[in-house]
């Protein structure tokens, strides 16, 4: 047996991290270089580099101790993934009151990033499932509503791409591609085919027509971590400026933990009297504002099942599928409960071969 290897020095730049796997070599020697050359101004220990996460793209974030506190690495190979974005809303974010990493250090041509740690608490971590009441849970979402009205009212439009009928018509495009198709093999007739372009065209109209803000696009409880001040906002590259109860629908339907519908409406009477005070413009009558967030929400849950499904078959990431159940039980229970949606509800119990339930609303 060989004898352990004696510990990085802190000092030593090019001290290889255990427990970081490089598939490309010579990107395993460009960061090794880049961390060298950023390691004095910012006192870190090359040696103490580890995994932090990683995320349904081609992104992966490393941790690194340093002088002043740990740091966070951003790998994010520049053939895959454009940084610009990240930073852009970054600041803009920043600029906004909410919590999110400073850009340290950018290594724009390499994909190479370093900012500030919010720890690695998420709220995922420290929520309590199945007690909506606990403080822990009260105080997180409490939180988390303020961060989102602050986001709200940002001035974004001219900022962030726009969510327009195109953008929301091809996530949902993922659904039958991906999620019916690919993952369940299931063929659809001309008449389901037919049925499943007018509900779309049902939901891209209610989608189109409320009133628009900055829209981080996936804000739940994964990407909020919990912090001083909190939440610590992440992910949040692929801002765009549209309906406004889509973050809403992200957080309270949220794919990772499941909350009785009475707690999803006490929270968004939370929320929608927060907005009304700070003059965000969400519907006067709450039942409208919840009636539009129930069809965002649908929206959103298509997208997800279609991406879900991509993410196992096409990127091998299979722990995804675990979580499919829930985000179909969102999706049937809004489809059962609206006019116009009933085609869809039998499409999406097609799919996962359950019995078709009476009370539909076509």
């Amino acid at each position: 047996m060989n004898p352990p290897a004696a510990p990085a020095s802190p000092t030593d730049p090019t001290a290889h991290a255990a427990g970081v796997s490089w598939a490309d070599p010579a990107r395993r020697e460009a960061f090794e270089a880049w961390l060298a050359a950023v390691t004095p101004a910012h006192g870190l220990d090359a040696g103490s580099v580890r995994a932090a996460s990683s995320d349904a793209s081609f992104r992966r974030y490393l941790r690194v101790d340093g002088e002043r506190g740990a740091r966070i690495v951003m790998d994010a190979p520049p053939a895959h993934e454009d940084c610009r974005p990240f930073v852009a809303v970054a600041r803009l974010l920043a600029a906004g009151g909410l919590h999110v990493p400073a850009v340290l250090e950018w290594d724009q041509a390499q994909g190479f990033m370093l900012l500030s740690d919010l720890g690695d608490a998420t709220y995922l971590s420290r929520l309590q499932p199945g007690q909506p009441a606990a403080g822990i849970n009260r105080q997180l979402y409490g939180d988390a509503l303020d961060a989102l009205v602050r986001l709200q009212a940002i001035d974004a439009e001219a900022a962030v791409p726009p969510y327009d009928a195109a953008l929301l018509r091809r996530e949902l495009d993922l659904f039958p591609e991906w999620y019916l198709a690919r993952h369940r093999g299931l063929s659809l007739s001309d008449a389901q085919r037919s049925q499943l372009e007018q509900t779309f065209a049902l939901i891209l109209a209610n989608n189109l027509a409320q009133p628009r803000v900055l829209v981080h696009r996936d804000y739940h409880c994964r990407n909020l971590m919990v912090s001083k001040p909190n939440p610590g906002v992440l992910d949040f590259q692929d801002a765009v400026f549209g309906p406004i109860t889509y973050d809403l629908a992200s957080l309270l339907r949220d794919a990772y933990i499941e909350w009785e519908e009475e707690a999803q409406i006490d929270w968004g009477v939370g929320y929608w009297e927060r907005a009304r005070k700070a003059g965000l413009p969400v519907a006067a009558d709450f039942g409208e504002f919840w009636r539009d967030f129930e069809w965002m929400g649908l929206q959103r849950q298509m997208k997800v099942l279609g991406i879900f499904a991509r993410l196992a078959h096409r990127d091998g990431k299979t722990g995804y599928l675990a979580d499919i159940p829930l985000v179909w039980r969102y999706a049937h229970r809004v489809c059962c409960r609206y006019n116009g949606l009933g085609a869809l509800a039998r499409i999406l119990e097609a799919a996962e071969g359950v019995s078709a339930q009476a009370g539909y609303t076509f």
